[in-house]
């Protein structure tokens, strides 16, 4: 027979669930007021840190034909992870779990699964030639806990022994999932169980490699002596034992235990705080099976797994903070000034920008987030706000008319919530690019719109919102000016980072002040070195291919992972704006525009005087945002042609 060809490196079956993190640190439970949704279960968590390592991962699960069902979906797509043997269960919902942080011993969690969508997984829903497919496949603990469960992981590591496809065991032994406790001890660890040991012998002589803590090879083994329970391990299976350590790292056995746990192959930790364990085991998986995957030594692999279990030990959250592959590789060879990682600035920030699960090549996007400039032609004709915000869902029409034309590849809108309410609910969800400004309009220096605390106007803001900031910036500005416009900057950027939200900078130099090749330039490198790392930058028309260069240079210097360079309008005439669009296309640090009245203005005007109806206006913004975009895509080199003339 004709070895089948393995198109995914992993494959992870068994739990998925909605994790909410309370986001009160040294509490009770019972006293967290607000949580943090993330994805959440073993496999699911594993299945995301693979991705970010960069395998070609899958996940093998159920969730509900509901919200948080959807919600997994779409963020495992987002990461990059295979869901087409994802199934949506109809009948049961998604599974929860309520988790927190007490301190640095206690981390209290509530599973909510009784009869939940993963649990009712079973032999039908696993495919012999997606488990072939795999280089690996991941089975868990909880999922041969009931007869079901415990079909589906028989009839996957049956699938996968036939088709040269490695089993691996995360023995994952929650006992409240056994039913071996209360159900308000979801984190107690370990509880001796005979039933547990025989239902996990049954399968270790059937793994290639078997990952746990020292209380769960306890439980594998039927013995609370580590090396005892290792040994009765090894007279059952010769796989490969990855026994975690904790703070002290691992220890791996290829072949006879020795007599004490430091006689294996023994790869030490990093010293760093534990913040939050939740989860660290999934990240120490996801870098093993990145080193395992590879072919690499157990050393490196322990390495690797011991470095992305640091990372999230010392994070909020589980599957959101597991590292980039490069992120990993950046703390294994650089280390950390900080012993609390989550403090170290710009570990952070790699993590931020090399974990972002939005993918842009290119964003075109129409403007019209304008409210002074709206407002005085709303006030010239006696009209009141509520024709403004009729006005917007006018020129979100018109988007949609040009993105259904253009398959919506790359567009999107700058939209504001004052009267823009409406068109960013409508656009919400859809898949466009939405940015939203923040900055009260014309403020100099920088004042935001929402009241005085940014945190909590951001916290109501939907997480795909791009937060848009315009800075009217100077690198010439009397100290003063630039202290507050500093100050107001970091506020910000804090403020969009605790969120999630993404931000794009607006820099325009005062029209009263003098302007050359190197102004904008000089207040980048500033607000850089204030510590402020915008996703987007949104500028003026460089001067000439000068000071595209030096743009560029300066980014990439400072942040290579920065989505790039928006094109602004500043209601220009269209073919001046054209021609700048035509010559930033051939820029690779520019990855669009985000053009405003130059596409509405005109028209705006004569709407408010009546003097063009609803549906021509429609149509004359769409076929003005149609020619910007046009010429963008004649100009612009394709993406190929890009890193080749790179390359």
């Amino acid at each position: 027979m004709t070895p089948p060809v393995k198109t995914l490196d992993i494959i992870c079956l068994g739990r998925s669930s909605v994790d909410l993190y309370g986001e009160q640190v040294g509490g009770r439970l019972e006293d967290m007021t607000s949580f943090a949704k993330y994805v959440g279960g073993c496999p699911t968590n594993i299945s995301v840190g693979t991705a970010r390592m960069g395998l070609k991962s899958a996940l093998l699960s159920r969730v509900g034909d509901e919200h948080m069902g959807r919600f997994i979906r779409e963020t495992l797509i987002r990461e990059g992870v295979d869901v087409s043997h994802l199934r949506s269960d109809p009948d049961r919902l998604t599974a929860l779990v309520i988790l927190g942080i007490r301190d640095k011993e206690t981390f209290p969690l509530i599973f909510y699964r009784e009869n939940c969508a993963d649990m009712a997984l079973c032999a039908d829903d696993v495919d012999e030639p997606f488990i072939a497919s795999a280089k690996v496949v991941v089975v868990t603990g909880t999922h041969i806990s009931t007869p079901g469960t415990r079909s589906a992981t028989d009839a996957a590591i049956t699938f996968a022994r036939r088709n040269g496809t490695k089993v691996v065991l995360d023995i994952d032994y929650r006992p409240v999932l056994w039913g071996l406790t209360g159900k308000g001890l979801g984190e107690n660890r370990f509880v001796e169980s005979e039933r547990v040991t025989e239902t996990l012998r049954d399968i270790l002589p059937l793994c290639d490699v078997i990952v746990g803590t020292e209380e769960e090879f306890h439980i594998a083994g039927g013995s609370t002596d580590t090396v005892e329970a290792l040994k009765a391990i090894r007279k059952q299976t010769g796989a490969v034992l990855v026994l975690k350590l904790g703070a002290d790292g691992c220890a791996v056995y290829t072949g006879d235990i020795p007599t004490k746990v430091e006689g294996g192959l023994v790869v030490p930790g990093f010293p760093v705080e534990v913040f939050n364990v939740l989860g660290a085991g999934d990240a120490f998986m996801s870098g093993l099976m990145r080193g395992y995957v590879a072919g690499a030594g157990w050393y490196e692999c322990g390495q690797l797994a011991n470095a992305c279990g640091a990372l999230v030990v010392s994070r909020h959250g589980c599957a959101p903070a597991i590292p980039s592959y490069a992120e990993a590789l950046t703390f294994i060879r650089e280390g950390s000034p900080e012993f609390s990682l989550r403090k170290d600035a710009a570990l952070e920030q790699l993590h931020w920008s090399s974990t972002r699960t939005r993918r842009y090549d290119e964003v075109l996007a129409f403007a019209f987030d304008h409210r002074k400039q709206l407002h005085d032609m709303a006030e010239a004709e006696s009209l009141g706000e509520d024709k403004i915000a009729e006005f917007k869902l006018l020129c979100l029409d018109a988007f949609n008319s040009v993105r259904e034309k253009r398959n919506g590849r790359g567009l999107g809108i700058l939209c504001d919530g004052r009267f823009g309410e409406d068109a960013l609910a409508k656009a919400s969800g859809t898949g466009a690019w939405i940015g939203r400004p923040i900055e009260f309009p014309g403020s100099r220096p920088l004042a935001f719109e929402g009241g005085h605390s940014v945190m909590a106007t951001l916290r109501e803001w939907p997480q795909e919102h791009c937060v848009k900031c315009l800075v009217f910036y100077h690198p010439d500005d009397t100290p003063g000016m630039l202290l507050e416009q500093d100050r107001q900057l970091r506020r910000l950027a804090a403020a969009s980072r605790a969120t999630s939200h993404e931000l794009l900078v607006e820099v325009i130099p005062p029209a009263s002040m003098p302007r050359d090749g190197n102004t904008i330039a000089t207040a980048i490198d500033r607000i850089y070195k204030l510590g402020i790392y915008p996703d987007w930058w949104k500028l003026p028309p460089p001067l000439d291919d000068r000071e595209w260069d030096n743009l560029a240079g300066m980014i990439d210097s400072y942040d290579p992972n920065c989505r790039g360079i928006l094109l602004l309008g500043l209601d220009a005439p269209e073919e001046e704006i054209a021609a700048a669009i035509a010559q930033s296309a051939r820029h690779d640090i520019c990855r669009g525009f985000a053009v405003g009245r130059t596409i509405f203005g005109d028209v705006a005007r004569r709407w408010f005087a009546r003097q063009i109806d609803d549906d021509a206006a429609i149509a004359e913004i769409a076929a003005r945002y149609d020619r910007l975009i046009q010429v963008w895509a004649e100009a612009r080199p394709t993406i190929t042609e890009r890193k080749e003339a790179i390359a």
